[in-house]
């Protein structure tokens, strides 16, 4: 499966931005998905994850309350809500996805096997 992560851009402190992660190749309903981001100089940390149904959703505890990750299968997409963007949310963030969350945390970046290519996230203060 191929994806393809899109709606990043420049915006404001306490502005708001909506990733969409489109999927080609595979339908993703059968895939839990996954939001990662890599800051200049930092390892790429975990976001936030949703089952393939929708129904269970995983946050980082320094996005908790402000982004929000939803999926509409029947368009393949998986689309991060920011809100309250900060200077720290500043990162290339990706999408993955990964047939399970069976054995390992939804927040460990191996476990995913698809990836997409990643859109610029720049916060200003």
């Amino acid at each position: 499966v191929q994806l393809q992560a899109s709606g990043g851009g420049l915006v404001q402190a306490w502005g708001s931005l909506r990733l969409s992660c489109a999927a080609s190749g595979r339908t993703l309903s059968t895939y839990h998905m996954g939001w990662f981001r890599q800051a200049p100089g930092k390892e790429r940390e975990f976001v936030a994850a949703i089952t393939w149904d929708g129904f269970n959703t995983y946050y980082a505890d320094s996005v908790k309350g402000r982004f929000t990750i939803s999926r509409d299968n029947a368009k393949n997409t998986v689309h991060l809500q920011m809100s309250s963007l900060q200077p720290e949310d500043t990162a290339i963030y990706y999408c993955a996805a990964r047939p399970s969350f069976r054995g390992s945390s939804p927040a460990l970046p191996d476990p995913y096997n698809y990836w997409g290519q990643g859109t610029q996230v720049t916060v200003s203060s």
